[in-house]
């Protein structure tokens, strides 16, 4: 290959992501300098942070920048090495972005064995997605066993691991998705306690339903109604592990009515950014790469064919249109 296709930003969005917001170029393959190697990927992750970092604005990372490939987490094989830790035909994982092939310095690239694991769960279960998952429960929330968790967007990448982990450990876990056939996955495939079907109109009746010792922590993805509701359910002292907004990523108003109950009840409330924890990276992939070897963490993927398909899935994605973790096959 001479070249490559790659998708880059086209312009910050004003109000929800359109398709002009971004721009699918064919740019020269490089020639690599000593030290580097180049990734052919095979499959590209596509995640709700990438709209805040559309955004100009103050947050834990720098924007997205007009004009560069959009970020993104990959994962693909070595096609040409002139790093002497990397060969080729190697599996990795990067951050490469969405493009069909990209240039590393190897520094952040991970090797990934295939014999038990499939390439694509590097990017959910056993990657970003499942540590996300497996830091908010055990560093934040701390569940103890006989106690009720809950987890918004239960059927996604994370909220699907935290259930899952949360009834390994002896929790009650209680989940909140959009949609009957995503609650029925939720209890039936992935052994959920319980699941509220926030668009069935009575998600305050039915939480309190479903919780009826009250709540003792919670995950949360979204915000917005299920995020309150959360927070009138909530026990003496519980746990909040704050892992994303995206109810509002797009625009769209997030009502908080009960934030009182956060000094009522006591409550610890933390946000937090996975990437920030490198050093729990090894124990946490240990475990999750163990559970999906062995078929103790199941997951589901939404895949979109080609990289031009990629801007449609993402909004897709943020509308919550997929179902699980949503990928991008590439080759």
């Amino acid at each position: 290959m001479s070249t490559f296709k790659r998708i880059v930003l086209a312009s910050r969005p004003q109000g929800q992501v359109a398709p002009d917001n971004f721009r699918l170029e064919e740019v020269p393959v490089p020639s690599l300098k000593d030290g580097e190697l180049l990734v052919r990927n095979h499959y590209l992750s596509l995640d709700p942070y990438m709209r805040m970092r559309m955004e100009d604005v103050k947050s834990y990372a720098a924007p997205q920048a007009i004009g560069d490939t959009m970020v993104g987490g990959t994962v693909g094989e070595v096609v040409d090495s002139k790093n002497p830790k990397f060969a080729v035909g190697d599996k990795v994982q990067g951050m490469l972005g969405w493009a069909e092939m990209g240039v590393s310095d190897g520094a952040l690239l991970r090797k990934l064995d295939t014999t038990h694991i499939p390439l694509s769960a590097y990017l959910g279960a056993v990657g970003m997605p499942g540590m996300t998952a497996w830091y908010g429960l055990t560093q934040i929330m701390q569940p103890k066993e006989g106690e009720t968790i809950v987890v918004s967007a239960a059927s996604g990448a994370v909220g699907s691991a935290v259930g899952q982990l949360a009834k390994q450990r002896g929790c009650r876990a209680v989940g909140i998705a959009g949609g009957k056939e995503k609650c029925d996955y939720v209890v039936n495939e992935l052994g959920f306690d319980a699941c509220i079907d926030y668009k069935a109109g009575n998600l305050a009746a039915d939480l309190a339903q479903a919780t009826p010792n009250g709540i003792d922590a919670v995950f949360e993805n979204v915000g917005g109604e299920g995020f309150d509701a959360c927070l009138a359910r909530m026990n003496p002292f519980g746990r909040i592990a704050l892992c994303g907004l995206i109810a509002g990523y797009d625009g769209q108003p997030m009502p908080l009515n009960n934030v009182r109950y956060l000094l009522t009840m006591r409550l610890t409330l933390r946000g937090f950014i996975v990437s920030e924890h490198m050093d729990l990276w090894p124990q946490g992939l240990k475990e999750l790469g163990g559970l999906v070897a062995t078929g103790k963490l199941k997951y589901r993927e939404t895949v979109a064919g080609g990289l031009a398909a990629a801007p449609e899935a993402f909004m897709g994605m943020l509308k919550g249109r997929n179902f699980g973790k949503q990928i991008v096959k590439l080759i």
